[in-house]
């Protein structure tokens, strides 16, 4: 009965909720939105706790060594399903966490530079196959989720292209859009505000529906490659063994914070679509998001820099 009093009680402190990624990138700043709604919901204060490092391993882990009590929430992103394939060794098991809710999806863009010959993606494609190994890409560095779509691009039209790795998305992003680079996939929230100026051309997105923030550009699917998908996603997780009863309350509180026009509004500038999902749907997604990547880096032989 003390077990079954104490589920009912929750929350009765504050609530982690752990980001494995630095202050200020497009996962953290969702997190923090939802933490502010999430808060009130459940009636307790909802932390952001950033513990970035080694693609996000780190916070993850960390999480993982947390009481199953609902206190700690682990707030993640796709990087989540693609480590696995990247590193040798990983730092918690396959099963130390449970999922709670796929939270957001969001589309990257196939972007060039301003005034690129290339105004389509057929158009790239082409230039493609005409010129073997002379087509160039940019990413953030060889384990990102734009260095994967841009992969996976590749693999799926048998292209010969040449990956061009950078520290991060910021310079990468310049040199495309001086020139130095041919293209790139970038988020929407870093590319929008320059083709938005006409500093670089959005050639695509590379959902499987256009994105409400561009939507004149249509998918890769709709153009070359039908079935293609790379979308990123945000979504919540918790130590294994977490009791149904606070995993369900969590998932309520959610489910009624996605539809607070504040966390749309901060989605649609970010380029992100709110989904929301039961436990069992999550853990649906994420098999296949694992079996997608854990191909693309096999067949790609990618390594982390």
């Amino acid at each position: 009965m003390a077990a079954v009093a104490a589920h009912a009680a929750y929350p009765e402190r504050p609530i982690t909720l752990v980001v494995p990624y630095a202050p200020g990138g497009a996962a953290d700043a969702m997190a923090r939105v939802l933490a502010a709604k999430l808060g009130p919901k459940l009636g307790t204060s909802v932390v952001v706790d950033n513990r970035a490092g080694a693609s996000g391993t780190i916070g993850a882990a960390y999480a993982t060594k947390a009481a199953p009590d609902g206190y700690t929430v682990l707030y993640d992103a796709t990087p989540y399903a693609i480590n696995p394939h990247l590193f040798p060794r990983m730092p918690y098991a396959a099963d130390a966490l449970q999922p709670l809710s796929l939270v957001l999806t969001m589309p990257n863009m196939l972007i060039t530079k301003a005034d690129s010959p290339y105004k389509s993606v057929p158009d790239l494609v082409a230039a493609a196959k005409a010129h073997p190994g002379k087509i160039n890409f940019a990413s953030g560095g060889s384990g990102t989720v734009q260095r994967l779509a841009a992969e996976l691009f590749r693999q799926k039209l048998g292209l010969d292209m040449v990956h061009v790795a950078y520290k991060s998305g910021g310079p990468a992003i310049t040199d495309v859009m001086a020139g130095q680079v041919d293209f790139m996939f970038a988020t929407v929230a870093a590319s929008y505000p320059l083709v938005s100026s006409s500093k670089l051309r959005a050639l695509a997105a590379t959902s499987p529906k256009r994105s409400p923030r561009l939507p004149d550009v249509p998918t890769v699917a709709e153009t070359v490659v039908p079935g293609y998908e790379a979308s990123e996603w945000n979504g919540m997780l918790l130590p294994a063994k977490t009791p149904k009863d606070i995993t369900e309350k969590l998932q309520k509180a959610l489910a009624e914070v996605l539809k607070d026009d504040e966390v749309l509004q901060r989605m649609k500038e970010l380029g992100a679509q709110p989904v929301g999902s039961s436990a069992a749907e999550f853990t649906e997604f994420l098999k296949k998001e694992n079996a997608k990547w854990g191909e693309v880096v096999r067949k790609g032989d990618i390594k982390l820099d």
